[in-house]
């Protein structure tokens, strides 16, 4: 990634239901070294999705936790499958440390975070669970500012591009 693929992204993120000519227009680039930036950031992973950003308090699953799962040995493959399989988690993560997955989940109520928690005590290869419920956001979801510490390489195909 180079600077230019970084103002790209940053131009996405600040103005995201912008299509290419206005991110054309906010980063000072021709539309088709955009389109042709994006299309390559697309197949190469970096741009991994467009889906839109949920609020989930707002859209009624306002009760949150974290729980750590410690798995019998050699099961992550069927615990996944499980966890795959039930709504309320959000995210599930291999992990070190003392717990073997980390889980996001988010539930409507507490009644509804209990049951959650209980389906995943019933996997069979589920040993143990420890959850925390998520008091209050300190620091939301983003990306940009990890972004924003690579040490970009040179800008080689736009020279017109000027870094603002």
């Amino acid at each position: 990634m180079d600077e230019l693929d970084l103002a790209i992204l940053s131009a996405m993120h600040r103005y995201q239901r912008a299509g290419i000519l206005e991110l054309s227009r906010r980063t000072q680039v021709a539309r088709a070294t955009v389109q042709a930036r994006i299309t390559r950031m697309e197949e190469s992973g970096v741009i991994a999705s467009y889906d839109p950003q949920i609020d989930f308090a707002a859209a009624g699953f306002d009760v949150h936790a974290f729980a750590t799962l410690e798995i019998a040995q050699g099961a992550l493959d069927d615990v996944a499958a499980e966890l795959a399989g039930v709504p309320g988690i959000l995210e599930a993560y291999a992990t070190t440390g003392s717990g073997d997955i980390w889980c996001r989940i988010a539930a409507d109520s507490h009644a509804g975070l209990q049951a959650v928690l209980l389906t995943i005590d019933r996997i069979p290869s589920v040993v143990r669970s420890h959850s925390v419920v998520v008091l209050s956001t300190v620091v939301p979801r983003r990306t940009l500012p990890l972004l924003q510490t690579l040490t970009p390489k040179g800008t080689a195909k736009a020279p017109a591009y000027r870094h603002r």
